[in-house]
C-alpha cells in the first residue's frame, strides 16, 4: 500500500513539473506598447497596420511597413509574399483583428509573429503618428 503511494505522489510531482516547464515555454503573442518599443529597438522587425484604408488614412504610427486590411482579405493575400522567418508586429483598432492575423499567420507558418494591440494605444504610449 505505501509502495502504491508513494508511486502515485511521485507521478503526480513528475506531472506538475511537466505542465509547469511547458507552461513556461509558451510563446508570448501579445506585447504591450514598452515591450512592443522594446522588442523594435533590440531585434527591429516589420510592422503591419491591419486595419482597412480609411482607418489608416485617418491616422497610423509613423513606424509601420505595410497596411493591408484584414478584414478584405488582403493580409491573407500578401501572406505568400512575406518572409517567414522575419519578426512582424501586428497592430489594429482595439488589438481583435490584429490578433485574429496573428492566428492566421501562425496557420500559414509564421514563427515570429506578435499582436501589438490598438493604434490609440500605442499612440498614447509614445508611438509618433502620421
Amino acid at each position: 500500500m505505501m509502495k502504491r503511494i508513494l508511486s502515485i505522489s511521485l507521478l503526480v510531482i513528475i506531472s506538475s513539473v511537466i505542465l509547469l516547464a511547458c507552461g513556461e515555454q509558451k510563446e508570448k503573442k501579445r506585447l504591450d506598447p514598452i515591450e512592443f518599443q522594446k522588442e523594435l529597438n533590440e531585434q527591429g522587425g516589420i510592422v503591419i497596420d491591419v486595419r482597412t484604408q480609411e482607418e489608416y488614412d485617418a491616422g497610423h504610427i509613423a513606424r509601420v511597413d505595410y497596411q493591408y486590411d484584414y478584414l478584405s482579405g488582403e493580409l491573407e493575400a500578401h501572406l505568400d509574399s512575406l518572409n517567414k522567418d522575419k519578426t512582424y508586429y501586428l497592430y489594429c483598432r482595439s488589438g481583435n483583428r490584429s490578433g485574429k492575423s496573428l492566428e492566421l499567420m501562425k496557420k500559414y507558418g509564421f514563427k515570429n509573429v506578435y499582436n501589438v494591440g490598438g493604434y490609440q494605444e500605442l499612440v498614447d504610449a509614445g508611438f509618433e503618428s502620421e
